[in-house]
């Protein structure tokens, strides 16, 4: 697999211009790519495995029994190392509605396990998800915690993160939204829009005000109907929306799949929303201050409401493919170059080409994860 602590040389690689063979990949000592050499001729025998950018989860609570509401170093590095073992090799760290001091310590958190450094996938930051929601589409998010956004409230969270908060999520009718929207943008976090009762029409409005896009389409939202197209129906049609979407074959129908892909192509990012039950057996599980029970792989809370995932990415990229019938590698990039591209980090991650950083995951004929590499590192190794 390895020829040597820099050089990595495999049977097949997913390049930016499509599959290449016999591939070398020469690493630098600073974690990044510094050649790719396809069709290599040596006396070597290449890695029997393929090889991959690694994926980017860039909507996940938590794994393998820990959340980012625990607010510990030790959470945060075992989702790092759940993730490695799954071909993720950069995530956002995503909160839940909770009271504003337990988030706040979860942000502290993030930015200072952040700094520190992780054993597994690497942290690109915080998502704040809640509690700037609206209670029709509350899901799993507490109803009597959810409010509007507020400026010092924002502003101070940007300030203890301190440019950690990557993004914030929000329901676009509450009176504040639309006018953060530029601001949260103007301060270098990233907008998305959802769990909301907005319409087709204020959801393009708070698109054109710079939002960019929608959280896990289809759930915490108004669905698609021909006379009132909602949420579903602007993130669709809307050219910059990004459309997160949960590809676990239960929050979303494989022809609902098969819709967003073919109105959005490259807009499509696949997201986990997993939480702590990942890679966990069925039981009773909490997700911020909720108590929540995973019957077959599925949560919910006691109203009945699907509570966040359990699903990996690398399964999100198999059920994308054959919802769509697209070809494995296409479905890949909707793991690794497209978000890459949403967080504005193309330029470091999401593919395998000279001068980017060395996230890279080896995976199998049979799509298994092998090995995961973060920043030159080797992280994960079957």
């Amino acid at each position: 697999m390895i020829k040597s602590n820099k050089q990595i040389y495999v049977r097949r690689a997913l390049l930016p211009s499509g599959w290449a063979d016999n591939v070398l990949v020469i690493l630098d000592d600073h974690g990044g790519i510094q050649r790719v050499i396809p069709n290599t001729q040596s006396a070597e025998q290449p890695s029997p495995f393929t090889l991959l950018p690694a994926l980017i989860d860039t909507h996940i609570h938590g794994s393998a029994g820990a959340d980012v509401m625990d607010a510990t170093h030790e959470s945060l590095n075992n989702i790092s190392r759940f993730l490695a073992s799954k071909g993720v090799g950069a995530f956002l760290a995503t909160t839940v509605t909770a009271h504003h001091n337990a988030i706040e310590r979860a942000l502290v958190q993030v930015k200072n396990s952040q700094k520190q450094g992780v054993d597994g996938a690497e942290i690109l930051g915080s998502y704040l998800e809640g509690p700037f929601f609206t209670a029709q589409h509350k899901g799993a998010h507490p109803q009597h915690l959810l409010h509007q956004p507020e400026k010092a409230l924002l502003q101070r969270w940007i300030a203890v993160a301190e440019g950690s908060l990557k993004c914030v999520a929000l329901a676009p009718e509450h009176p504040t939204s639309l006018e953060l929207i530029p601001w949260l943008k103007s301060q270098g976090v990233r907008v998305m829009i959802g769990h909301s009762s907005a319409d087709y029409a204020l959801t393009q409005q708070g698109l054109n005000q710079g939002a960019d896009g929608v959280v896990h389409c289809y759930n915490g939202m108004n669905g698609l109907h021909h006379r009132e197209p909602g949420m579903v129906g602007a993130a669709l049609t809307h050219d910059q929306c990004q459309v997160e979407l949960i590809c676990d074959g239960h929050h979303v129908h494989p022809a609902a799949i098969n819709v967003v892909y073919r109105c959005c192509g490259e807009r499509l990012l696949l997201i986990t929303d997993a939480m702590r039950a990942a890679g966990m057996p069925d039981g009773e599980y909490s997700l911020g201050e909720m108590t929540v029970q995973m019957k077959n792989g599925v949560v919910r809370t006691e109203s009945g409401s699907l509570a966040g995932s359990t699903l990996t990415l690398e399964r999100g990229v198999s059920t994308l493919q054959q919802a769509c019938n697209i070809s494995f590698a296409q479905a890949w990039l909707h793991g690794s170059l497209y978000p890459a591209k949403a967080l504005g980090i193309a330029d470091r991650l999401g593919s395998i080409a000279p001068g980017k950083q060395a996230n890279l995951t080896l995976c199998d004929t049979a799509g298994e994860i092998q090995a995961t590499f973060v920043q030159g590192k080797l992280v994960f190794q079957r």
